[in-house]
């Protein structure tokens, strides 16, 4: 039996993954991409479970993230990032604004997000923005 660690891990992948795809297909809704991604990778329920309630966040509160996310990135507008950089930070506000991950696990878990979908400079900056935005939102 996995660790629930690992499962929340590997559902933070699941998460990333079908943000990415939902923003590069530019049409469906996230939720039919998001299934669409999962079924094609035959995601555990258990994964897609949590995975969704990061999911429904960023749907649910979008417009919130993006603008607690532009008023942290000074001089970055979000459409200038790269899709996985906007992706993995889109995840990483969504999951701090639920509040029941610590803050300093979910700005690890975007870094390392950013370091294997992304670059090491995403990563840096990744690791910089999620950090500005919590202590923003008195998370830290």
């Amino acid at each position: 039996m996995q660790t629930k660690t690992k499962v929340e891990t590997r559902a933070r992948s699941r998460a990333l993954q079908a943000l990415y795809a939902w923003e590069m297909r530019g049409g469906p809704s996230l939720e039919y991409v998001s299934t669409q991604v999962w079924d094609d990778l035959s995601v555990p329920p258990e994964e897609r479970r949590l995975a969704g309630v990061l999911i429904r966040e960023v749907r649910d509160s979008a417009s919130a993230i993006d603008e607690e996310l532009g008023e942290v990135t000074r001089n970055w507008r979000l459409a200038r990032l790269g899709a996985i950089e906007r992706a993995v930070l889109r995840l990483g506000a969504a999951e701090l604004r639920i509040g029941e991950t610590p803050p300093r696990v979910v700005i690890k878990e975007g870094v390392r997000l950013a370091e294997r979908f992304g670059s090491m400079a995403s990563a840096k900056f990744v690791n910089g923005v999620l950090d500005a935005l919590a202590r923003r939102m008195g998370r830290l």
